[in-house]
């Protein structure tokens, strides 16, 4: 019988669910989880072109994260790689695709956690930059501080060789089009065009030309992220996300803030990203308590879904994904769907979208 959306919980375990993962007598040598954002993404909403597109470029940004891993790679290595192919993919809300604020721009925020050593980096506001992500890692690594914001993020990013762009690269017609839509829901005006973009009307070109459609009502979700654990026993996490449509400019919501959106430990034995209404997991310290939980000998599922409830009580709907040092990823959500995929060393990978699926 399928769970209520209010407290659906998914462990899509790659070994085929939670109890099996628990039950083997060593951990894989290395795991790997991903979303897509978390939101209202029913069946009925969703085309099988739309449901293939979505499950394609999962398994590809899985697939970028997992080579690095069946290498020996490092887990931040993979985490960043995962996330990058899915920043330039307009599917998803990050990078290239992601939503415009009310004033008609992309504000790009992002960060990442070392499990090993509490190390972490964070961006706000970019607007320059290709790949949040690689600015948050070198905010972490190159850095002295925690979180840079707005044109100063974008300056470090340059300064240390990261790939700047035009604004308009991140320009897609269907995200334009739901702030048009939403805007004038709002009886808000409208902003210009932004300049650099295609004509309105203009064919679609590249990767565009083929993109589907989103689900009517996916204006606020569509952040991505990755948790990983390598063959030398480290966590990592990272997300990336464009933010929420219209919002107001300079808003910034959980993804950036350590312990709210992202969040790794080894010692508590746990890496968290999250994805969903930002304010009310800054609220709850989504990403942190979970591993608070964990650390003190709660189970992962439990812990996640406990995190989920808690946002949910103060009026946040969204998902997390969460590794542990077992290497079982866990999926909660309190909607009823989460862009999802996991892979480990000893388990063939899966994709799923829906909050139950077989």
């Amino acid at each position: 019988m399928m769970r209520s959306v209010r407290s659906a919980l998914i462990a899509l375990c790659i070994s085929g669910g939670a109890g099996a993962a628990h039950a083997q007598d060593a951990a894989p040598r290395w795991s790997l989880a991903i979303h897509g954002g978390a939101g209202v993404i029913e069946r009925a909403s969703l085309t099988p072109e739309q449901d293939a597109a979505y499950r394609a470029a999962l398994q590809r940004a899985l697939d970028a994260g997992s080579a690095i891993l069946g290498q020996g790679g490092q887990a931040m290595d993979a985490v960043q790689a995962a996330i990058q192919v899915m920043e330039d993919d307009p599917l998803f809300n990050a990078g290239r695709g992601a939503v415009f604020t009310a004033a008609g721009r992309n504000e790009l925020d992002a960060a990442v956690m070392n499990g090993s050593d509490l190390t972490a980096g964070a961006v706000a506001g970019l607007t320059t930059t290709r790949h949040p992500i690689a600015a948050a890692r070198a905010v972490m690594e190159r850095s002295p501080h925690v979180m840079l914001i707005g044109a100063g993020a974008d300056a470090f990013a340059a300064s240390v060789g990261l790939e700047q762009v035009d604004p308009s690269y991140f320009f897609t017609e269907r995200r334009w089009q739901g702030l048009v839509k939403a805007l004038t829901e709002a009886g808000q005006p409208v902003p210009p065009r932004p300049i650099g973009a295609p004509p309105s009307g203009a064919p679609n070109l590249g990767a565009q030309a083929a993109l589907p459609a989103p689900p009517l009502n996916e204006k606020k979700f569509g952040t991505v992220g990755a948790v990983a654990l390598d063959a030398q026993g480290h966590l990592a996490a990272g997300t990336s996300t464009g933010g929420t449509t219209a919002k107001r400019l300079g808003r910034v919501g959980d993804v950036p803030v350590i312990g709210a959106g992202t969040y790794a430990s080894n010692a508590d034995g746990c890496a968290v990203s999250a994805t969903g209404d930002g304010e009310y997991f800054i609220r709850a310290t989504v990403a942190r308590d979970i591993c608070a939980r964990i650390g003190s000998a709660t189970a992962p599922d439990a812990a996640a879904q406990a995190e989920i409830d808690e946002a949910r009580t103060l009026g946040g709907l969204g998902g997390v994904i969460v590794m542990t040092t077992a290497g079982a990823p866990v999926f909660a959500m309190s909607t009823s769907g989460m862009y999802r995929a996991a892979a480990a060393s000893d388990t063939s990978a899966r994709v799923a979208i829906y909050a139950v699926e077989d």
